[in-house]
């Protein structure tokens, strides 16, 4: 798959995600987890943005 297609399939899923939170179907933080959990299984372009993103947060939050 190109990165274009999988690109576009992210944006996709996300705009979904995003409209199943805004009806309140799906608390914000299962959106959070669904949305990591698509970058991560499709490693997308954006993948490496939010990993490091991610890496950054239990980083801080880590003792």
């Amino acid at each position: 798959m190109s990165d274009g297609a999988a690109l576009s399939y992210v944006l996709f899923f996300g705009v979904i995600t995003v409209l199943l939170v805004r009806s309140r179907e799906v608390p914000w933080w299962v959106a959070v987890l669904i949305g990591l959990f698509g970058f991560y299984l499709g490693q997308t372009p954006a993948f490496f943005m939010i990993s490091e993103l991610v890496s950054w947060v239990f980083d801080r939050f880590a003792v």
